[in-house]
Formats: C-alpha cells, sequence, structure tokens
C-alpha cells in the first residue's frame, strides 16, 4: 500500500468550550508553542466556544507573545460556553421564531478563515460537537477537559486534581470549625453524575461520610453512622455529598432545568442544604452545609494539571501533523495517545462500586450510606 500522505497544515485554530477547567490556559500555551516553534503553523482562537466560527470577527491571533505567562493563570484567554446549543439560534421569519441550524454557516467561515484545522478543548458534550463538526468535513481533533473527571477513554482530565485539592482544602477548614462547635458539618462538590471529587476529596480530607452518584445512599444510614460517632465520643462529624447523589429510591435534586433541545439540560445542586435538614430532623444535632461550587473550578492550576494540559496540547499538534483526525488525545498508561471520538461519544466514567478506592475507604471506617458489610482488601 502506499504511504499515507500527510496534511498540508498551514492556519489552525483552537476553542474552549463547557465549563472552564484550572489548566485550559495551559492547553493553549503548549498547543501554540508547539505549533509555532515546531511546525511554524499559524495560530487563531475562537473565542466564546465556537462562536468564532459563526461570526468570524470573534477570533484573535495566538502568538508565542499573547500565551507567555499562560502556564499559572486560571481559566481560558479565549472564553467558554458552557450553555445552550452551538448549532442552532433562533430567528424570526414571517413574524414567527424558528430554529436555524449553524452548521453550513460554521463550515462555510472555517474555510473563509483559511483554517486547515481544528481543536476543540472540552468534555463529553464538546467532544459531541466536534465529532458532528468531524462528520461535516472540518479536520478536528479533541482535547479532554473536565473537573468532574467522567469523560470515558481517559484515566485522566486536567483539571480535576486541581478541584479535588481545592475540595480538601475546604475539608481542612470545615474540620477546625465543626470541631469547635461540635456540628454536623456537610460539603456539597460538583461532579454531576459521577462522583470522581467527592470520593477522592472525602478520603483526602477525612470526611467520615462520602456520598456519591454511583452508590445510592440510604437516610437510615447515613443517620446512623453520624449518631455512633456521637455515642462513640465524637463531637462533630463531616460529609462530603456529590451535588448528583440521590437517595435510593429517590429523584436527582435539581436546581434548574434549562430548555429542551440544549446541551447542558439539567442544573443540578441542594442536596446539602436537604441532608442537613434531615440529618437535624432525625438526630436533633446541628447541621451546615457548605456548596463549594465554582471555586472548584477557579485558581490557578496545580503542577500535576500543568503538566497534564501541556502534554496534551502538544500531543494535538502532533495528531494534526499526522493527520489523526476525528480523535482526541488521552491519557493511558501513563502516555498521551489518539483515540477515535467513537469510543468516547456518548459514555461516561463512573466511580465502581465495588472498586478499589471504595473498598478501602470503608475498611478505614467510611460511611458510603449503604449497609455495612465486609470488605475485600
Amino acid at each position: 500500500m502506499p504511504a499515507q500522505s500527510l496534511p498540508d497544515i498551514h492556519r489552525i485554530a483552537i476553542s474552549t468550550s463547557g465549563g472552564d477547567a484550572p489548566g485550559l490556559n495551559a492547553v493553549i500555551r503548549g498547543f501554540t508553542k508547539a505549533a509555532i516553534l515546531k511546525y511554524r503553523w499559524e495560530v487563531v482562537g475562537l473565542l466564546n466556544g465556537l462562536e468564532g466560527l459563526v461570526d468570524t470577527a470573534k477570533t484573535i491571533p495566538l502568538t508565542l507573545e499573547a500565551v507567555r505567562g499562560l502556564l499559572p493563570r486560571g481559566g481560558t484567554i479565549l472564553g467558554a460556553a458552557s450553555h445552550g446549543n452551538p448549532f442552532q439560534r433562533s430567528v424570526v421569519k414571517d413574524g414567527q421564531a424558528v430554529e436555524e441550524d449553524l452548521r453550513p454557516q460554521m463550515v462555510k467561515n472555517f474555510r473563509y478563515l483559511g483554517l486547515d484545522a481544528l481543536v476543540c478543548i472540552g468534555g463529553e458534550g464538546t467532544m459531541k460537537i466536534a465529532a458532528d463538526l468531524g462528520e461535516r468535513g472540518i479536520p478536528v481533533v479533541g482535547v479532554p477537559k473536565t473537573i468532574d473527571n467522567d469523560l470515558a477513554g481517559t484515566e485522566l482530565t486536567f483539571g480535576f486534581h486541581t478541584a479535588v485539592q481545592t475540595a480538601m482544602e475546604a475539608l481542612d477548614r470545615l474540620q477546625t470549625t465543626a470541631a469547635s462547635h461540635h456540628r454536623v458539618m456537610i460539603l456539597e462538590l460538583m461532579g454531576r453524575y459521577a462522583g470522581w471529587i467527592a470520593l477522592m476529596a472525602g478520603i483526602a480530607g477525612d470526611a467520615d461520610i462520602i456520598l456519591i452518584p454511583e452508590i445510592p445512599f440510604e437516610m437510615n444510614e447515613v443517620v446512623d453512622a453520624v449518631l455512633k460517632r456521637n455515642r462513640r465520643g465524637a463531637s462533630f462529624s463531616i460529609i462530603v455529598v456529590a451535588e448528583g447523589a440521590r437517595e435510593k429510591a429517590g429523584d436527582l435534586h435539581v436546581m434548574r432545568c434549562a430548555s429542551e433541545g440544549t446541551y447542558a439540560n439539567e442544573r443540578l445542586g441542594g442536596i446539602g442544604d436537604w441532608l442537613a435538614e434531615k440529618i437535624h430532623e432525625q438526630t436533633g444535632l446541628e447541621c451546615r452545609s457548605t456548596t463549594l461550587g465554582h471555586i472548584q473550578r477557579g485558581g490557578s492550576p496545580i503542577a500535576f494539571d500543568r503538566i497534564l494540559a501541556t502534554k496534551f496540547g502538544v500531543k494535538a499538534t502532533g495528531m494534526i501533523a499526522k493527520g489523526r483526525f476525528n480523535h482526541l488525545a488521552v491519557l493511558e498508561g501513563g502516555e498521551i495517545i489518539a483515540r477515535p471520538f467513537s469510543e468516547v461519544v456518548g459514555r461516561e466514567k463512573n466511580v465502581d462500586p465495588e472498586g478499589q478506592t471504595v473498598r478501602y475507604a470503608e475498611r478505614m471506617g467510611v460511611n458510603f450510606g449503604r449497609t455495612n458489610r465486609e470488605v475485600r482488601l
């Protein structure tokens, strides 16, 4: 078979979509530096997700000077878009509001801007968008990003470890105030339908009870665990609860549902306050709930995430140079490799309720709101 010809690349666009995460700027920096210094490509930043493909004025040049000093900066210099369907917008025709499909315009503007490839940085929803654009002829590669660490196909996503570190530091502070006031303190954490942040932060922050979506909890078990600690002389208890956790046979706690057809149609939250009220009602103990919220997304990435994000960015340039489109860069066995969108889109990576991390935590006495049982090591 004849050798496959490599793509002729001159100008690349890069975008950041979905919720922000510590390390986005590190990806932008790593990609831009490798693209310019190794391949002599021109790099264009699309502003606010993919709006630069809808409105070509919403683009900026990315030079070596533009990315200098980005490594420690949180957020994204390109802006992000985490709501609504980027392929649709409402327009009025003949006096009626209708949904206009923007994809043909985005493909047209991709050509108008003289682009040869597109890099999409984001989570599972962004990878769906990237795969769709790839099917429409845009050469695209993906970089996985989510603090929730729930993207299938990669061992880790950048931003996750920084979010865990932030949550752990919050738990360290809650320990002292809980001890001072002899309270049950509850910390509600992000993660949507996956419990990775709550699990890891809870273990690192010495939580007594950890409630995650993958293990629907029994309220009587949670109450019993708190009362047992109280009878043993413990003056306080620390509970970590993921926003997507729910009582067995109960419903998710949803603050708001977006309109039909959007990419993020549920906004989870409120379970921490609900849990505090229930525990107080059934124990009489003083309970307080804290929701860490977007603090988990903000701030400077820790060293691990800076390095991982940089490696993802550099890998994306190599994938483009080799024509590995419709793939995303993932971490596997300590190495960054390329994986097809088809192996990632539509899948979610969840905590294994019987996995080693959960089993070891239970052996140390952490309660997950399920009936206690002998746990094998």
